[in-house]
């Protein structure tokens, strides 16, 4: 039998309950989205758009900071190893597959939570505008006839731009080494350098080098794929150029640290499909040449372990795997 003690206790316990704050949904407060590589170049392109249009989606700024430095290591680390409460998340490359097979770094795909991958592009070859060579088969020849006496660059040691001009070289029967390789921090100042006579040769994909060609200063003479781009149909593919059978590409994605909470990681995945659906993004990517693709949470963590394998494997072939 209740007494108005227990009614009174009751009623205490109840007020209590209801003074106590309600749980808030996620996010409550700002995010930070991590980009491994420079300001200027595709990376940072891509996810600085991601991140304007998420914070429509989740109703809370997300705030861009570069992270650059070791081929990609600083950044991608500082993603992986941030607090895993879904309000650090970042852009997360190809190179993620490449570094560790490269001893640069113990990192690997499974340090991170794969919220949607959103982008994959083919390398191209960019040498200036003024450059003796107006195909790929003369730059092969060239670097054939003269090995080491022309640079290239575009990504750091070991990274996947390195790797495009590695394996084409190794392909073509020519030393993977013959083009020494200058480490840069990204497309953007590699180019630069290309401009400037400080390197021959940048491989990297060609939207990242879309301005500098609009403005006379580079031509791309091929690009690694099976077929010409759309936004590019001038330029042709490697096979055809040169005969040299080889093809690679870069992805990006978008991805957390490992272990967040599944409403983050779910709230995340359904904002960045919204994103990736929008007419907004979807004009964004294609008028400047990006190439789109969707894989959402599981699937982009299938795909970038088939990665990290399919990786190594390349790298062991052309001697850049430790």
């Amino acid at each position: 039998m209740l007494t108005r003690r227990h009614l009174g206790a009751a009623a205490a316990a109840l007020a209590a309950f209801a003074a106590l704050p309600a749980l808030a949904d996620y996010p409550e407060r700002p995010i930070t989205l991590i980009v491994p590589w420079g300001a200027g170049g595709g990376t940072d392109a891509t996810g600085r758009m991601i991140a304007s249009l998420l914070e429509k989606e989740l109703g809370q700024p997300v705030n861009v900071v570069n992270r650059t430095g070791g081929s990609g290591v600083v950044g991608h680390s500082a993603i992986a190893t941030a607090e895993p409460d879904g309000y650090t998340i970042g852009t997360v490359t190809v190179e993620i597959g490449m570094m560790h097979w490269a001893g640069l770094t113990d990192l690997t795909w499974e340090a991170y939570t794969p919220i949607a991958l959103y982008n994959y592009d083919a390398a191209g070859v960019q040498v200036r505008a003024d450059s003796e060579w107006n195909t790929v088969s003369d730059m092969l020849e060239g670097i054939k006839a003269n090995p080491g006496a022309h640079k290239a660059s575009g990504t750091g040691q070991g990274g996947i731009w390195h790797l495009s001009i590695a394996g084409m070289l190794n392909t073509a029967g020519i030393a993977p080494d013959a083009a020494p390789w200058v480490p840069s921090q990204g497309a953007a100042p590699g180019l630069q350098e290309l401009v400037a006579g400080g390197v021959d040769i940048v491989t990297c994909s060609v939207v990242e080098a879309a301005a500098l060609i609009e403005a006379g200063k580079v031509k791309s003479l091929a690009v690694m794929d099976d077929e010409r781009l759309g936004a590019f149909p001038d330029v042709p593919t490697l096979k055809e150029a040169a005969g040299v059978d080889w093809k690679m590409s870069a992805w990006r994605g978008i991805a957390a640290p490992a272990g967040i909470p599944d409403d983050a990681r779910e709230k995340l995945t359904a904002a960045m499909e919204t994103v990736y659906n929008s007419a907004e993004f979807q004009d964004f990517m294609k008028g400047r040449g990006f190439g789109l693709v969707w894989a959402p949470g599981d699937e982009f963590g299938q795909w970038m372990a088939d990665s990290n394998v399919a990786l190594g494997e390349v790298m062991a072939a052309v001697g850049l795997a430790k």
